[in-house]
């Protein structure tokens, strides 16, 4: 996921090819990494300052990206390009 600090358009708004790309969004490979050995030193309660800022970026990062990827998800099942979920 791109963490820019950048306006996304509105996903009502985006093509099918768009809307179906969000719908598979996912932080980059170097990001989960991360992600996941910050989680593992804040459970042991061993995070630094400045991890403490990474891991809250992070986390920022990962909820923008998951409600972009409902948000695709619903216009992509009331477009007919993805089944509902059941």
């Amino acid at each position: 996921m791109d963490n820019r600090n950048v306006i996304d358009p509105s996903v009502e708004h985006l093509p099918d090819d768009q809307v179906l790309a969000l719908c598979d969004l996912q932080l980059e490979p170097a990001q989960q990494v991360e992600l996941r050995r910050l989680l593992a030193r804040n459970r042991e309660g061993a995070l630094s300052g400045a991890e403490i800022g990474q891991l809250d970026t992070l986390m920022q990062t990962y909820r923008r990206g998951l409600v972009r990827k409902a948000q695709a998800f619903n216009v992509a099942v009331q477009r007919g390009l993805r089944p509902p979920l059941r």
